[in-house]
């Protein structure tokens, strides 16, 4: 159950958040330890759909029907070739509209949380209970923000951003699972 919730919540992280890290918010500049409180705070608010302070088996679900809704553009139940096209090439759009004029084009890569749910939610469920608490969010969101801010000072500078992907790209071709470098 652990690693279907997880999985689910890092799926439903990619979904809600547009594929944002948390303490990777600003990938232009520097991110503070308090704007990653901040939006962690807000990430799970819009994630707790049902408003009772716990990421469960409900909100996944209620995730995976919306993702389901969004695809089956007719609404008969089921998602056809077409509608799955379609919602491809919507994710594309997004993308080059996110990366701008010039941007690499990486259908498909260099998504955050990616397979495996290796994003905030896999260490998130602290007590091992099948349920994630805000506080057991913010928890996982801030030690992760601690591990890339190298020196300590409470920002996450680009250059310390760059070490993070370094170390877990290192860690991600010798075939091992990166401590969710960041």
């Amino acid at each position: 159950m652990r690693k279907s919730l997880a999985l689910s919540l890092a799926a439903a992280t990619t979904l809600v958040a547009g594929g944002g890290a948390y303490a990777q918010s600003e990938p232009r500049g520097e991110t503070t330890r308090a704007e990653t409180e901040r939006r962690t705070a807000e990430l799970f608010g819009r994630m707790d759909a049902n408003g009772d302070g716990v990421l469960d088996d409900a909100v996944r679900e209620a995730a995976r029907r919306a993702a389901f809704d969004t695809i089956d553009t007719d609404k008969d139940g089921a998602i056809s070739f077409a509608e799955f096209d379609a919602r491809r090439d919507q994710r594309r759009e997004a993308g080059a509209e996110r990366r701008g004029p010039g941007g690499p084009d990486r259908a498909g890569f260099g998504r955050r949380g990616g397979p495996g749910g290796t994003g905030l939610a896999r260490a998130a469920d602290i007590d091992n209970d099948g349920t994630v608490t805000r506080a057991e969010f913010t928890t996982a969101a801030l030690a992760r923000f601690d591990r890339v801010d190298a020196n300590g000072d409470g920002t996450i500078s680009l250059e310390e951003r760059r070490e993070a992907r370094q170390q877990m790209r290192h860690h991600m071709r010798r075939g091992r699972p990166a401590r969710d470098a960041g």
